[in-house]
């Protein structure tokens, strides 16, 4: 049997070196994310250099460097770091008889492929909506999520701009939506991940779309740059959770969105407080934090 060491160093050098071979072209195309995170943010970045919104914002805007770097911090330098914790907890439930059966609520197998990628997406997101408000309205969580609402300046890579103890609580409930489904993950997910990186760095761009109806469904600039604006609603911690779609908002009544030009001030009451710096705020939200200010 696998010690959780042995099983912390194999997850860990595997993700190691799958992002290696990945940046080497030794992947499929469709499963290289690495070079397929650069595809879509020069393909966003483009429109926003095309056809901006904010025509007055710089095309190398306040925080552009430091977002571009978060970008790759987040989404593979992070994740190969804390890959291994997540095998050992794995592990774990394994050696204590909990299976992915004693949780599954879906059988998603009986269903075509169109079927099981829409469901999966669906639910994957729901999930990530329930936390988003989570990050909000504790302010516990609250401290670690200023960091992605200290941008200043709208822009396609302030997508991946968030602190690093976000991955530690999106993850674990990301799993579990997947346990969820059976530990169902399609072939073709790599679809859903790379959709909702395209979706998520449009909906921080600086470009005014709204899927004209289908904003009813999907997130879009407009209403996500509420999500960040300085003044809220009196009474309210957040507006617009939603990250791919835009649907809960409406179902659930958080959608808010007074006009859209776009000039807004962006941040929270008491932004002055989070770092500028990278590793900084790496450190920021711990010790003593503050009452949630908004």
């Amino acid at each position: 049997m696998d010690t959780y060491f042995d099983a912390f160093v194999h997850t860990f050098k595997g993700n190691l070196d799958w992002t290696f071979r990945s940046i080497l072209f030794e992947v499929s195309w469709y499963t290289n994310y690495f070079w397929g995170l650069i595809v879509i943010s020069l393909f966003i970045w483009s429109l926003e250099i095309v056809f901006p919104w904010r025509k007055e914002q710089a095309i190398f805007r306040k925080d552009f460097w430091l977002d571009a770097f978060y970008m790759f911090f987040n989404f593979f330098i992070f994740s190969i770091v804390i890959s291994g914790f997540y095998s050992v907890i794995e592990l774990f439930f394994n050696n204590v008889g909990l299976t992915l059966n004693h949780i599954s609520l879906i059988d998603l197998f009986r269903f075509p492929g169109w079927v099981q990628l829409i469901v999966f997406f669906v639910l994957l997101d729901f999930v990530q909506w329930l936390t988003h408000i989570m990050l909000h309205k504790y302010s516990f969580l609250w401290r670690f999520h200023k960091i992605h609402h200290s941008v200043k300046e709208m822009g396609f890579a302030a997508h991946l701009r968030y602190h690093w103890m976000e991955n530690v609580l999106y993850k674990p409930l990301k799993t579990l939506a997947v346990m969820v489904l059976g530990g169902f993950e399609p072939e073709q997910a790599y679809i859903v991940h790379f959709a909702a990186i395209t979706i998520g760095h449009f909906n921080h761009s600086n470009i005014k779309i709204t899927w004209g109806p289908l904003k009813y469904f999907f997130n879009n600039p407009v209403m996500h740059l509420y999500h960040h604006a300085y003044e809220l609603p009196e009474g309210k911690y957040g507006v617009n959770f939603g990250i791919s779609l835009s649907l809960w908002d409406y179902i659930f009544k958080t959608d808010y969105i007074p006009e859209d030009n776009g000039k807004i001030n962006l941040g929270f009451t008491g932004d002055k407080e989070v770092p500028k710096g990278f590793w900084r705020q790496v450190i920021f939200g711990f010790g003593r934090s503050k009452p949630k200010d908004s």
